[in-house]
């Protein structure tokens, strides 16, 4: 009998480190910063933190131009940025046509944006790729931006004298990338980040782009949640960033948030829901908030706990991220990564 108990020891010895050492399941919810402090809304109500969110309508196809060609996207770095910070937002962003990250992968979560398609059929590109960058590291439009100065800045850098971005308005995404000293007009108070395109008549092209924004010093418990919690909520703790990193890690999931929305309504005219393509609900907006199974209200669903007790739920190609969800409009609920969305 000796041989089986030593045989049970192991076993269960085994067992017991699995479960250590593995990835586990943590549950978390969203504080929903544009409500008053102590409200019931505060669990209940949705979000308005990105731009166009609104109450749950449904989603329909407008006939505008999805990006169905290999995604190239340029960044603009305004501001003062460090390198490992770049580095995050590179990977992420080489991350989500990579086929050799462990599942649950952003390039699982990319799939369901590939469902989307134009009037011809074709759809959205498996394909995105980093492009060429450009560094703003003097302010050149100041530290306070408003929209269309935002524009401005796009214009700066296509039109350069030294190494300017290529224009390429079918398949190019313009992602200006504001560091935690620069205020954008309605940062923190109603968006985190937004999208739309170009105006010729200010940059000369019509380009579809997004502005995200570093929210580490004006409001990370508004941008960079669950990695900073605001402080209207006693008792809530943060959770710990996968790349230590509360600002940067912030900005991952609305830069994901805006590419997922620039590839299915480019020019505001294609898949959205409402009926002002002014203040459009994308597939984006309607899953805001919900990062894991289960998601949904003011329940963020599902996370997982890594090793060094960081949060994540996707894997990149070396990095993990957390990522939100996106809606799967053809089975009509949110989806993630095909790992986690069973």
């Amino acid at each position: 009998m000796a041989p089986s108990i030593s045989h049970a020891s192991v076993l269960f010895t085994t067992t017991i480190l699995a479960l250590l050492l593995a990835p586990t399941p943590i549950n978390c919810w969203r504080p929903w910063p544009h409500l008053k402090p102590n409200s019931s809304d505060l669990l209940y109500d949705s979000s308005k933190k990105y731009e166009g969110s609104s109450e749950f309508v449904h989603l329909r196809y407008h006939m505008g131009p999805v990006l169905t060609g290999n995604i190239t996207v340029h960044i603009i770095w305004y501001g003062r940025w460090e390198k490992p910070q770049k580095k995050i937002i590179r990977e992420f962003i080489n991350s989500i046509s990579a086929v050799n990250a462990r599942p649950p992968s952003i390039s699982g979560w990319w799939r369901t944006v590939q469902l989307y398609t134009d009037q011809t059929g074709a759809n959205i590109s498996h394909t995105v790729r980093l492009g060429q960058e450009k560094n703003d590291r003097f302010y050149s439009h100041g530290k306070s931006l408003t929209r269309l100065s935002i524009q401005s800045v796009i214009k700066s850098a296509v039109t350069a004298k030294s190494k300017p971005l290529p224009t390429n308005p079918r398949n190019g995404l313009y992602l200006l990338l504001t560091s935690a000293d620069v205020y954008v007009q309605d940062f923190c108070g109603q968006v985190c980040g937004f999208h739309y395109f170009t105006f010729p008549s200010i940059v000369g092209y019509t380009l579809p782009y997004a502005w995200v924004g570093n929210s580490a010093k004006l409001c990370p418990g508004v941008c960079a949640y669950p990695f900073s919690v605001p402080k209207y909520i006693p008792g809530l703790k943060a959770l710990k960033s996968p790349n230590n990193d509360v600002g940067v890690d912030g900005m991952i999931s609305v830069i994901a948030h805006e590419i997922a929305e620039l590839a299915t309504n480019p020019l505001v005219n294609a898949w959205y829901a409402g009926q002002d393509p002014s203040y459009p609900v994308e597939i984006a907006d309607l899953c805001e908030g919900i990062y894991g199974t289960g998601g949904g209200g003011s329940y963020t669903g599902q996370m997982l706990l890594d090793l060094d007790g960081s949060t994540y739920n996707m894997n990149g190609m070396r990095r993990k991220y957390l990522v939100q969800w996106v809606w799967n409009h053809f089975k009509n609920y949110c989806s993630g990564p095909n790992a986690l969305d069973q």
